[in-house]
């Protein structure tokens, strides 16, 4: 987005709200649930948010704003919600942090007393301070309101706030409530390899990248494979993935893997069959039936088809129920049962939605009323009726669990400094597991997008439903957290696509287009107070995508936190337009020449992001304008390099590619990535934003230039490979 005129926030003033039907009280009303009713977008254009648009997301909000009546009582209900909470039922502040106070209520003329219940043990009462409210009606009942000061030097960790209330005249009851208090690092420290010495590395989409063993499908071997070869051969100290998050169970398979049923588990389609220790102990006639199911696959390797998702999980789930029928050891099940103890309910739910969703073969809006949550009566009964698929489901996970901890200690064993750096989706699939489970945190009757923006002229409605702010708070933000921690188990770092969505968000009401939406704030001192403490106990670093619309506040926030952000070559421009040069670029970021929304560097040098997009009908502009616009701005970059003497005269794709990579590590930044298919010269885009089936998005194999298969036994062979991996490791 635009930035808006120095002074100016995300609401309208009055003149214009009037104009719009947006009176005072609406605009209240929408201010104190963050939903903004104005905004300048990315041509700097003023635009007022129509009175529906706020309606529709305070609905989604399940706030009623559609009469005088209901305004009335809704900006009512607001103005007591903090009354009616005897604590808040979470409070998230910054270590060393002095002066924050925790405000409660109780009624009027009670004694209070708040402790803080330290997560390792041992408890700090409070100290009362001024400041308080005076007396105010509520619900029928007279509460006065309590402020007490919150130690400096509380630890880091997950705490209980207990709030003790008593009767002076003992007339009635004492009260006890509680409340969660998390204290998060002021600043979260890089990890040591990366403090020491920045790191390269690999960006790959896992399910590309294909060796003679795999499945017709990327998995934790190859993954250990790549992550093995790239340190010991190029000195790469991280490797990046895709969001392994896991899809639905039931075909047809979701190929993005930005749209899983779930953030917080992991894809079953990365297992490799044969490395799961029970799969020795199949009988002969059962271990030719999984050798079977593989050979079929591996033939599809070096084919120039299409990834099948739905081809490979039916193999693999065939293969995985017979290997699931065999009897493990005490000590493996044990370790099962662990495992499962661990995740607790979180994996109960998705491991019940998957059996449900087998049972109904339909997608969870369309199951009986009575299994339309994961705590009623029916789903309880259901859950043991279908306890041996909700075991499978369970054990699977249990399964990625330890294959991605092979993976990472490979990683690391090869002399990685960082080893796997996971993907985290913006959101969820509306018909998917997370949106059952979680479906009191999460809004109904809007999606999350973008607004229409330079690359993608008419918007984006990535059909994901939102969590919603309030709800969060009230849960705590337990749900960022355990999603956090699973994300985070084994690995080095995060990527945090799309981070300014812990910020705001764009939410575009049920029938509109995607420029019909407006922007939702979340409490983001809380949500990044999160993301650093999960962050800080796993020792990891962590990296946001911060491109597009972003409020430039927003970046300063991120650095000062000790977030990374993402800088993308054709993108860094100076004040003037004209490439940055890299000596001015951002230290704390993840510096790459290209994303997974725009071609590899060969295609983009190509123009394929302009003939794609035109062929599909995605520009808004005059294609012969956009292609002259898009030659110069090419033609600049490749000048630079040039005048760095950096490119060669008459220099070829690869050198060009080479000589692109060469300047990154020209840059301070502390991690440079390289998109796996520039090593190999691919030219397709993996995803073309703004489509659906009219591009095989997230369908494409590891290609060459002439869009042959390449296998990972190719790429370790390749001296286009070796060649840039020599040009990172020298430069970094």
């Amino acid at each position: 987005m635009a930035d808006p005129p120095p002074g100016r926030s995300d609401q309208v003033d009055d003149g214009a709200t009037q104009e719009q039907g947006l009176d005072e009280d609406l605009v209240r009303l929408a201010t104190a649930y963050g939903v903004a009713t104005e905004y300048w977008d990315w041509q700097g254009a003023h635009v007022t948010v129509p009175r529906s648009t706020v309606l529709a997301v305070l609905a989604a909000l399940q706030v009623d704003a559609s009469t005088p009546d209901a305004l009335a009582a809704a900006l009512t209900d607001t103005e007591l919600r903090g009354w009616r909470r005897p604590v808040p039922p979470v409070t998230v502040v910054r270590e060393a942090a002095t002066g924050a106070t925790v405000t409660t209520h109780v009624p009027d003329g009670w004694s209070a007393e708040l402790t803080v219940w330290l997560e390792e043990g041992g408890r700090r009462h409070l100290s009362q301070v001024a400041g308080s409210a005076g007396p105010r009606e509520v619900d029928g009942e007279r509460l006065g309101e309590a402020v007490f000061a919150l130690p400096a030097d509380l630890p880091l960790g997950w705490h209980e706030l207990h709030l003790a209330s008593a009767d002076p005249a003992g007339a009635q009851q004492a009260r006890e409530q509680t409340g969660v208090l998390v204290v998060s690092p002021d600043r979260l420290r890089l990890p040591d390899a990366l403090a020491e010495h920045r790191q390269w590395g690999f960006m790959t989409m896992l399910f590309q990248l294909r060796s003679e063993d795999s499945w017709a499908f990327g998995d934790m071997a190859d993954l250990a494979e790549v992550a093995s070869w790239s340190a010991r051969e190029h000195g790469a100290g991280f490797v990046l993935l895709n969001p392994l998050h896991a899809p639905d169970p039931v075909a047809p398979v979701e190929a993005s893997p930005y749209l899983p049923a779930t953030r917080r588990f992991v894809n079953p389609l990365y297992l490799r069959v044969e490395d799961v220790r029970e799969t020795a102990y199949l009988s002969a006639a059962d271990r030719a039936v999984v050798e079977w199911h593989a050979e079929e696959l591996r033939e599809l390797n070096r084919d120039d088809v299409l990834i099948d998702r739905d081809l490979v999980w039916e193999a693999k789930k065939a293969a995985l129920e017979r290997v699931f029928a065999v009897r493990r050891s005490p000590a493996r099940q044990a370790a099962f049962e662990a495992f499962r103890e661990r995740e607790g309910q979180g994996l109960v739910d998705w491991a019940t939605w998957c059996a449900l969703r087998e049972f109904y073969g339909v997608p969870s809006p369309r199951w009986p009323a009575h299994a339309s949550s994961p705590t009623s009566e029916a789903v309880v009964q259901l859950r043991e009726e279908l306890a041996d698929r909700v075991e499978f489901h369970c054990w699977l996970q249990w399964l990625m669990d330890i294959q991605l901890g092979d993976a990472q200690r490979a990683a690391v064993e090869a002399g990685m400094g960082l080893g796997i750096v996971h993907d985290l989706a913006v959101g969820v699939h509306p018909d998917g597991a997370d949106a059952w489970a979680l479906q009191d945190t999460m809004a109904r009757g809007v999606s999350v997008g973008a607004p229409p923006d330079a690359f993608n002229q008419q918007g984006q409605d990535w059909s994901q439903p939102p969590w919603r702010p309030d709800a969060l708070e009230e849960a705590a933000y337990a749900p960022l957290r355990d999603m956090l921690r699973a994300v985070l188990r084994h690995g080095g770092g995060i990527r945090i696509d799309h981070i300014i969505g812990l910020f705001r968000l764009w939410w575009i009401p049920s029938g509109a287009g995607p420029d019909a939406g407006t922007y939702v704030r979340f409490d983001h001192e809380a949500m990044i107070g999160v993301l650093a403490l999960e962050a800080h106990r796993a020792g990891a670093v962590v990296v946001g995508e911060d491109l597009g619309n972003v409020e430039p506040w927003v970046r300063d926030y991120l650095r000062e936190r000790g977030v990374l952000g993402t800088s993308i070559l054709w993108f860094e421009k100076d004040a003037d337009g004209t490439p940055l040069k890299p000596q001015k670029w951002r230290e704390l970021c993840l510096a790459t020449v290209t994303t997974h929304d725009l071609p590899p560097t060969a295609g983009y040098l190509a123009g394929e992001h302009i003939e794609v997009r035109e062929r599909l009908g995605l520009l808004t502009r005059d294609p012969a304008e956009e292609r002259a616009a898009d030659t110069a701005d090419r033609a600049a970059y490749l000048q630079m390099l040039t005048d760095l003497g950096l490119l060669p005269e008459q220099a070829v794709e690869r050198q060009t590619v080479e000589a692109l990579h060469r300047l990154l590590t020209w840059t301070p930044s502390l991690l440079l990535g390289v998109a796996l298919p520039d090593a190999v010269g691919d030219r397709r885009a993996i995803n073309q934003p703004g489509t659906h089936l009219e591009y095989p998005n997230w369908r494409l194999p590891l290609a060459d230039g002439a869009g042959m298969p390449v296998l990972l036994e190719d790429l370790v062979r390749s001296p286009r490979a070796a060649s840039l991996g020599r040009v990172l490791r020298e430069g970094v």
